[in-house]
C-alpha cells in the first residue's frame, strides 16, 4: 500500500522534466512534505546522478530505472519495476511525495493508474507551437500541462496566444500552467499540486494560464 503521494512526470526529451523536479524539491521541503524521486531512462541512470549530485535531496532518495525498452513501457504497460522501486523507497523512508519521471518519449506518453496518484505532462514552445493541435495523449490527459521555456517564443517564432487558445480547446477541463523553469516560474505547478493531490490548507489562488 503506498503511503507517499505519487506524482508522474513526463514529457518529450529537453522539455524540461528534471529541471522540473529540481524546482519542486526545495519548495516542497519549505512546506515540510519529505520527497523522494524515480527517475527512468533508457540504458542510463543519467538523470538520478544529475539529481543526486545536486544536493537538493539526499542521493538514497533518488532512485534511477533503466527501462531497456521506450519508457513509456515502464510507467504505463508495464509498471511493475517503478512499483517495485515505490515500495522499496516507502518502505526505508517516511515519505509524503514520491515524484517519478519518465524519460524522453513522444506525445503518446500516459501514466499508468497503478502507478501514479496524479500526472504532468511538460512540453516546451521550442519544439513548435503546434504540438496541442496534434491532441497526444500527453497533451490531452495529463492532470496538468505544463507549458515550458516561454521567454524562447520570440527566438523561435512560437505564438504562445495560439497555444493557449488552442489548449482551451484540446484541454476544456484541465489545466494548463506556462512557466520558465530556468528562470523560476514553478509557483503556479506547486500551487497545483497543493490543490489537487497534497491537500495544503495554506496553498495559493490559481493563477491564470
Amino acid at each position: 500500500m503506498a503511503t507517499a503521494v505519487r506524482i508522474g512526470i513526463g514529457g518529450p526529451v529537453g522539455s524540461g522534466k528534471t529541471r522540473l523536479v529540481e524546482r519542486l524539491l526545495p519548495l516542497l521541503q519549505l512546506r515540510g512534505f519529505v520527497s523522494a524521486v524515480i527517475t527512468n531512462d533508457l540504458v542510463t541512470t543519467e538523470d538520478a546522478e544529475r539529481l543526486q549530485q545536486g544536493g537538493l535531496i539526499a542521493p538514497e532518495l533518488v532512485v534511477g530505472v533503466e527501462t531497456g525498452a521506450c519508457p513509456h513501457t515502464a510507467i504505463r504497460e508495464d509498471p511493475s519495476a517503478n512499483l517495485e522501486v515505490a515500495e522499496q523507497l516507502e518502505a526505508l523512508h517516511a515519505l509524503d511525495v514520491l515524484l517519478i519521471e519518465s524519460g524522453g518519449d513522444n506525445l503518446a506518453s500516459t501514466f499508468s493508474s497503478d502507478l501514479v496518484d496524479h500526472w504532468l505532462y511538460v512540453i516546451d514552445v521550442a519544439a513548435g507551437d503546434d504540438i496541442p493541435r496534434k491532441r497526444g495523449l500527453g497533451i490531452t490527459q495529463a492532470d496538468l500541462l505544463v507549458v515550458n521555456k516561454v521567454d524562447l517564443a520570440p527566438h523561435v517564432g512560437a505564438d504562445l496566444e495560439r497555444m493557449r487558445r488552442d489548449l482551451e480547446v484540446v484541454r476544456p477541463e484541465r489545466p494548463t500552467v506556462f512557466t520558465d523553469l530556468r528562470n523560476g516560474g514553478v509557483e503556479d505547478v506547486l500551487d497545483h499540486l497543493l490543490r489537487a493531490v497534497l491537500f495544503d490548507d495554506a496553498a495559493a489562488p490559481a493563477q491564470p494560464a
